[in-house]
């Protein structure tokens, strides 16, 4: 369990994060570590692999700083209009510049079409454990929605489909998500962390600053 104190020496600091997928029935949630060098890219990566999201479209953090008191967009800057919708590059943000304290809150969203919409908590800090690698994941409940699954009506539709086979739409559904969709408990042994630097270069042909 996280401890609530504001950390004294960042640099022996785990940071605790609660992710709730926000409007979904049943709720889908997830608790996860990371340590306190990482960037808003760093932690997108994290959240996506213990979401079980599969980084096909954009991101954004929206997230209050703690000094100048206004809502940041962290996420990937529009080169061609950057004023438009300013927005910072996450490869080049500290999560630590923003979680100073604990509860406190930040939004994630993934799709902007589907409007995947993560309310993420900052729930506490500890120091890290002898021989425990990060990130990990602590805890978790509810199976991910398929990629471009039409949003939290989309998803809740989806799910009354594949659980009724008078459904009309029920095999249509069980084709479509194959190997997709995985309903059941969710594990957090079982997630896999990737290296979110080479998830930067996959992206973007180059290496991170």
């Amino acid at each position: 369990m996280a401890k609530k104190l504001k950390p004294v020496n960042k640099r022996a600091v785990v940071y605790h994060f609660l992710i709730v997928l926000a409007q979904t029935e049943p709720l889908v949630w997830r608790r996860v570590q990371v340590p306190e060098t990482y960037s808003f890219w760093d932690l997108h990566v994290a959240i996506q692999d213990v979401m079980g999201w599969q980084d096909y479209h954009l991101h954004e953090f929206r997230v209050v700083h703690p000094k100048r008191k206004r809502l940041d967009l962290i996420g990937i800057p529009d080169d061609e209009f950057p004023d438009e919708r300013p927005c910072s590059a996450g490869w080049q943000v500290r999560v630590s510049e923003y979680f100073d304290a604990e509860e406190q809150p930040a939004l994630y969203v993934y799709d902007f079409g589907d409007n995947w919409r993560h309310i993420l908590i900052c729930e506490g800090f500890s120091s890290p454990e002898a021989r425990q690698s990060y990130p990990r994941c602590t805890g978790g409940a509810g199976s991910c929605p398929p990629e471009d699954c039409g949003g939290v009506d989309g998803f809740a539709e989806f799910l009354r489909a594949i659980a009724n086979p008078r459904h009309p739409e029920h095999e249509e559904m069980l084709q479509w998500s194959a190997g997709r969709f995985k309903s059941g408990a969710f594990d957090p042994s079982a997630v896999v962390f990737e290296d979110p630097k080479k998830r930067w270069k996959i992206a973007f042909g180059g290496g991170a600053t």
